[in-house]
């Protein structure tokens, strides 16, 4: 039974876990009933951060656009476009044991592709979630569903790992910014053409 978190919440996820080293992320999310005219195309990301809370480089910032991290700590899934059906529309592999020493949490966002040009936001979205899952059991570990508590947001922060006392804990966040994945970047400390 997985643990349902609420927000800012944060759970042991190695202590209570021992031996667990390959897990997925797993984020979902449907449209609302009504028809913007264009698809929905929203995009997981994770971004690998130091002590001081940004990416050492941009090659910490995984996406669309670079799918695997050097370290092979963190392998994002592939882009899906439209959010159909039922169950994860993306995911994030990690590898608890190859994330570097010098990362200190991984920060996992979802935004909207194109949000300004299409005139969508996150309260256009509901049932968005994210999860974590054993890989090696497919047992899933973690959910926290992010209930309808945006409106004008074109970006999330949904969730977070991160390391305590040589654990991995995750914290559940649901923060939205405005100004999608340019205002997600500049916060990681990433700089977008």
């Amino acid at each position: 039974m997985p643990i349902n978190l609420t927000k800012g919440q944060k759970v042991d996820l190695t202590k209570g876990n021992p031996g667990l080293k390959n897990i997925y992320v797993g984020l979902g999310w449907d449209v609302n009933a009504f028809d913007s005219g264009t698809d929905f195309d929203l995009d997981a990301s994770a971004f690998l951060c130091g002590a001081n809370g940004k990416c050492p480089t941009d090659k910490e910032f995984i996406f669309y656009g670079n799918l695997v991290h050097a370290s092979e700590s963190v392998k994002h899934m592939g882009d899906n476009l439209t959010g159909e059906g039922e169950g994860d529309d993306e995911q994030i592999q990690i590898d608890l044991t190859k994330i570097p020493a010098d990362i200190e949490k991984i920060a996992f966002t979802v935004t909207i592709y194109d949000s300004d040009t299409r005139r969508q936001n996150f309260g256009q979205v509901s049932n968005a979630y994210i999860r974590i899952v054993d890989e090696a059991t497919n047992t899933e570990l973690i959910r926290y569903d992010l209930g309808e508590d945006f409106s004008i947001e074109t970006a999330v922060v949904v969730g977070e790992l991160y390391r305590n006392n040589g654990e991995w804990k995750f914290n559940a966040i649901g923060s939205g910014f405005q100004g999608g994945l340019a205002a997600l970047c500049g916060h990681y400390g990433i700089e977008v053409a």
